[in-house]
């Protein structure tokens, strides 16, 4: 479950309809109401909080985002970079698993592990650009 708090337009969720979770991009919000307008496929239902789930930032939502792997090696290999422009997101593994974010001048350390649309609202927040 996904607090509408923590949504934005155009964060990717998972939206449970007749028992199948289906991704899709958040189009609308209403706080009074308390749902949210997800587009899955070609259809735009509108979900419950109890309906609406994370997606786990893995590489291939990374890959989705645009992001590539970068060519950086770490001290055995405990630590994976992608980027995407200015952007960079480092996925640290092992024991202490973080995420690492860094946009220019700004560098934001996350214990554990992002979903999706933490990742885009952070993005967001240090380029005042929405991820999509």
């Amino acid at each position: 479950m996904i607090h509408l708090h923590d949504l934005k337009k155009g964060d990717l969720v998972l939206a449970k309809f007749e028992e199948q979770l289906l991704e899709g991009p958040v189009l609308e919000i209403d706080r009074e109401l308390g749902q949210a307008c997800v587009l899955t496929g070609e259809q735009e239902n509108w979900y419950a909080p109890a309906d609406l789930f994370p997606i786990p930032l893995t590489v291939e939502q990374l890959t989705k985002l645009k992001f590539k792997k970068a060519d950086e090696t770490t001290i055995n290999g405990a630590a994976d970079t992608y980027v995407r422009g200015p952007f960079t997101v480092t996925l640290h593994h092992g024991s202490d698993p973080r995420t690492v974010l860094h946009y220019r001048d700004e560098t934001r350390n996350i214990a554990g592990s992002l979903m999706v649309h933490e990742l885009q609202n952070h993005y967001a927040g240090m380029t005042l650009f929405h991820l999509e």
